[in-house]
């Protein structure tokens, strides 16, 4: 994952962290799609959460003179998906979380590391 991946991907963690989001985990994609360099995969426990979680990141991509390339899900907020280009960002409710289980899917990902806030 280049650096540039990672710094955003913990800033996006940080945001969601300030939102509560639970098990918060950043998924090392690299040599293993073209698509991303990283996944970051969140849960919330409501479709209130979830949108408060992605407007969460927005804010922060905004501050930071940045914009999401493409965002779907967000009416339902169920399965929020945010592309920001080297980072996925995906929100989910806990049920789609549990359903979906894209750490399984996306096992073979070389470093998958949960969020752990810095106090």
């Amino acid at each position: 994952m280049t650096e540039q991946a990672h710094e955003l991907a913990l800033a996006v963690a940080q945001s969601l962290d300030a939102k509560k989001a639970e098990d918060i985990q950043i998924i090392d994609l690299t040599g293993l799609s073209i698509l991303a360099d990283c996944f970051v995969v969140a849960s919330g426990q409501n479709p209130l959460q979830v949108h408060a979680m992605c407007d969460e990141v927005l804010e922060m991509l905004k501050k930071r003179g940045l914009n999401a390339v493409r965002l779907d899900g967000y009416r339902a907020g169920r399965w929020v998906v945010m592309d920001l280009g080297d980072v996925i960002v995906h929100l989910f409710h806990q049920e789609e979380r549990a359903f979906y289980n894209l750490e399984r899917l996306w096992n073979d990902g070389t470093n998958t590391t949960v969020y752990a806030p810095v106090k």
